[in-house]
């Protein structure tokens, strides 16, 4: 296929299906195995770092076990904030819980704490991105709204792909808007460094 955007539709439409086949418990077994990975991180992650990361919504990779263990590393975690209107950057507040977390645009859950606006991503060590899947050199396919390419085109730490282990594929369609992960973290695997 030639047309990236028409590739893309259609590599998506493929990976959400098959993730609509995945049981409940394999997702739970997912959430927990990604979170287990945490504790062998190359990447700087405790007291003194600061990470961005997402609460998972749907069928994508559980990110709940994540999030705790995040928490009980030290690290500082942001976690998004979408705004009204046209996609723009994401906006960004400091995670206090699920019990800080109300209902957001798109079926998000959103920390409820003070904004720290859209440059906050640019001081995080390490950013969790959602995808659906990602290649060998970084390429990220996400849902297409472009919130995160918009977001990430500033960040200074590593960009991590979280997917399925079957969705790092060996070429996504991308353009020049993609900005590129520097690793993707998958249940099985863990954290793999991907070549730009």
């Amino acid at each position: 296929m030639s047309d990236p955007a028409a590739a893309k539709k259609a590599l998506r439409a493929d990976l959400i299906r098959r993730r609509d086949a995945m049981s409940d418990h394999d997702r739970a077994q997912v959430g927990t195995a990604l979170a287990g990975h945490l504790g062998e991180s190359p990447l700087p992650i405790g007291p003194d770092s600061t990470v961005c990361a997402y609460v998972s919504i749907g069928t994508e990779p559980p990110t709940g076990p994540l999030l705790a263990a995040l928490a009980e590393t030290g690290a500082r975690v942001l976690l998004p904030v979408t705004l009204p209107g046209a996609p723009s950057p994401l906006e960004w507040a400091v995670a206090d819980g699920p019990e800080a977390l109300a209902p957001g645009r798109f079926g998000l859950l959103e920390p409820t704490g003070e904004r720290l606006g859209p440059t906050a991503v640019t001081d995080a060590d390490l950013v969790f991105v959602p995808a659906l899947a990602v290649d060998t050199r970084g390429v990220r396919l996400g849902r297409g709204a472009g919130f995160y390419d918009r977001s990430l085109v500033g960040a200074r730490g590593a960009l991590v792909a979280v997917v399925h282990d079957d969705e790092i594929l060996p070429l996504v369609p991308g353009d020049d808007l993609d900005v590129a992960m520097d690793w993707a973290l998958t249940p099985g695997a863990g954290f793999r460094r991907l070549s730009a």
